[in-house]
């Protein structure tokens, strides 16, 4: 048994609380992770507003993490106490329809470990946000969801690597590969967006045009990469796109991506796609969102325009893969994981970073151990 501390939710519509926890002993083909950082993603506020999103209670936040293997369970050969690894919330289950066919990037489902974390007070186990866990001091996770990081990567940074950078530069490599010399627009530039302007650079676009209504995330897009901004506040954003894009043909960009998950921005994704180009929807929707699309509109509907629309989903990832390759790109100076760090933060101060989020000041707030 191990003991630590970790930020839960305890009912629905309250803040996060820092609790005492144990954890009991990694059963076979798990791993007890010792967390060092924890990225603070939108996604678990999403979980807080949507009180719990169907999660029994009370809930351990967080699934960005980082850390060493402190012990490994029965089975276990990849991975050794000392190790330094990323955590994964999608690591493939070899079972679904998609893994059966060789497809693991588009896994069903993913591994999960055996609840093993308890609420000290009570012996009450906790549900781990996306089988992960990590706003605490430890957690236990399948050992395929724990990918070992070069020794040189510093882990407040690989930490970032578990969700955000791998969705938003994963969209852009993996969901919706971006084809050299191409035009991109990117809608919507928080540590989704400004990731995705990131996999754009990495895939040689000759023009990623960042677009977003806030002045400052504006600027953060041209420090990643964007070639032009556009204001959405000053006007149209799909006209100010196709303006920057227009060639003499019809204007537009190959590749749009949306990281907002604001139905008007899947349109206007849409819309802002070139003869035969490609919209892809990253953001969080709620379940009563709908968009109506034109079809028949000779420049933008979706028919003559052969327009196409894909999902990303964590960024289509394939863990034991891409994280390495991530890390690597990181250490070659080819990835500024440095610039999205905002604030280091304690454990306690997770109810103050989500507030900093929603006001939209920080790209990551990074919890560290």
């Amino acid at each position: 048994m191990t003991e630590g501390r970790a930020a839960l939710l305890l009912e629905p519509g309250a803040p996060a609380v820092i609790e005492d926890i144990y954890l009991e002993d990694p059963g076979p083909n798990e791993v007890l992770v010792k967390i060092v950082a924890s990225g603070v993603c939108h996604t678990d506020l999403t979980v807080k507003n949507l009180n719990g999103n169907g999660m029994p209670f009370p809930i351990y936040l967080g699934h960005e993490g980082a850390g060493y293997v402190e012990r490994v369970g029965p089975g276990v050969v990849d991975l050794k106490p000392g190790d330094p690894v990323v955590i994964a919330y999608r690591a493939p289950c070899g079972r679904c329809p998609s893994c059966r066919r060789g497809d693991p990037r588009r896994c069903y489902a993913a591994l999960r470990p055996s609840p093993k974390i308890h609420r000290k007070k009570d012996d009450a186990l906790v549900s781990q946000v996306l089988r992960c866990g990590t706003f605490g001091t430890h957690t236990v996770v399948h050992e395929k969801a724990a990918i070992k990081m070069p020794e040189n990567m510093p882990l407040d940074r690989a930490c970032l690597l578990a969700c955000g950078v791998c969705t938003g530069v994963g969209a852009a490599m993996n969901t919706t590969p971006v084809a050299p010399g191409s035009r991109v627009a990117v809608i919507g530039c928080g540590g989704v967006g400004l990731s995705v302007i990131q996999g754009a650079r990495l895939q040689n676009a000759s023009m990623v045009i960042g677009v977003d209504i806030s002045p400052v995330k504006l600027e953060w897009a041209k420090k990643f990469g964007a070639t032009h901004v556009v204001d959405a506040r000053d006007g149209d954003p799909v006209a100010a796109v196709r303006a920057l894009t227009d060639d003499g043909w019809d204007g537009g960009v190959e590749y749009s991506f949306e990281a907002t998950g604001i139905p008007k921005c899947i349109d206007q994704a849409v819309q802002m796609l070139a003869y035969g180009g490609t919209a892809t929807t990253i953001g969080f929707p709620s379940q009563t969102d709908r968009i109506d699309l034109s079809l028949g509109d000779m420049a933008i509907g979706v028919y003559w325009n052969k327009a196409g629309l894909r999902v990303c989903h964590c960024g289509d990832t394939l863990p034991t893969l891409d994280f390495p390759l991530l890390a690597n790109l990181y250490l070659q100076g080819k990835l500024d994981l440095d610039s999205m760090v905002t604030n280091r933060i304690a454990l306690e101060d997770v109810e103050p970073a989500f507030h900093a989020m929603e006001e939209g000041n920080v790209i990551r707030s990074v919890i560290m151990f």
